[in-house]
């Protein structure tokens, strides 16, 4: 398949790209005019995107599939009225522009598979959440829900659009794990709050996996939860994540002392929770590289 991908410098879109073009795919990275280009290499290569005008470069035509994983990081910096707005345009009007390019196609791809978060659930204590569950009102709810609102405008141009709903995703190589890391390396580590709030998490390896199971498979189309199948309460996940480094995990972090230093972020982040099921994906057959925890841990800890 010829794939086009947004976001492909993130974790998750750097480690995609490297898998499809393993396989033989071609792979286009959409960059954007301020990025460098960087030509062809062995994992695909650059193809000229600008959000701002809906520009696609002519390399792009032909290509099977999308993948849109852009999106300036949630974690980076308090959130201010300014960087919301960020946050929101990075992917909302990213993704619009992106549909839009797709419409003057005269030969458009089969599939569209854009980033979301299980964030859109909202802070929702013990319930079990599924594809099926209402979305939240909090601040990440509705930037996924504006989110996957622009993206679902591509069935109507004949596209099949699935929208990757991704818990925490673990990796040695960024996102959420090394600075969790960091304070149990310490010996400072522990819970998070009351240590209550559920965490839905998934290994990097299954994040990948999941993403060509839904580029592949035609009958995967609308939200899908990019999570394990085994949740866990976030004093769990410290206890588990103590002991896979052979760490204490007795110093926990109060609320009150998160929330001073991040704000709204410690709330939407590190206190909400989550206890969210891969439903869909259960249904359709996929099976988890690593549905538990401490294997998971141990497995992503162990890679070089």
């Amino acid at each position: 398949m010829k794939i086009l991908v947004t976001g492909s410098s993130g974790l998750v879109g750097t480690a995609l790209v490297r898998s499809l073009a393993k396989d033989g795919h071609t792979v286009c990275r959409l960059v954007r005019p301020q990025s460098a280009a960087k030509g062809e290499s062995k994992d695909g290569f650059d193809v000229a995107w600008n959000p701002a005008t809906g520009e696609l470069g002519g390399a792009a035509v032909g290509a099977d599939a999308v993948v849109n994983l852009a999106g300036a990081s949630i974690a980076d910096g308090r959130w201010s009225a300014e960087r919301k707005a960020q946050l929101h345009a990075s992917r909302i009007d990213t993704t619009r522009a992106l549909v839009h390019a797709l419409a003057k196609m005269n030969a458009r791809p089969r599939v569209l598979v854009s980033a979301s978060a299980t964030g859109i659930y909202g802070n929702r204590g013990d319930e079990i959440l599924t594809e099926e569950s209402q979305p939240g009102s909090d601040f990440l709810a509705n930037l996924g829900k504006d989110w996957e609102a622009e993206a679902v405008k591509a069935e109507a141009i004949g596209i099949r659009v699935v929208c990757a709903r991704f818990g925490i995703v673990l990796s040695k190589d960024g996102g959420a794990l090394p600075p969790m890391l960091l304070p149990f390396k310490l010996f400072a580590g522990g819970k998070l709050g009351s240590g209550k709030q559920w965490m839905s998490w998934v290994t990097l390896e299954d994040a990948i996996e999941i993403l060509r199971f839904a580029l592949e498979k035609g009958d995967v189309r609308g939200p899908i939860n990019v999570i394990s199948p085994q949740p866990v309460p976030n004093a769990d996940f410290t206890k588990i994540l103590a002991s896979t480094i052979h760490r204490p995990a007795l110093l926990p972090a109060p609320a009150f002392a998160l929330r001073l230093v991040l704000g709204e972020m410690a709330d939407a982040l590190l206190l909400s929770s989550q206890r969210v099921l891969p439903q869909k994906l259960q249904q359709l057959g996929y099976v988890f590289h690593h549905p538990d925890l401490a294997a998971a841990l141990r497995s992503v800890l162990s890679q070089n």
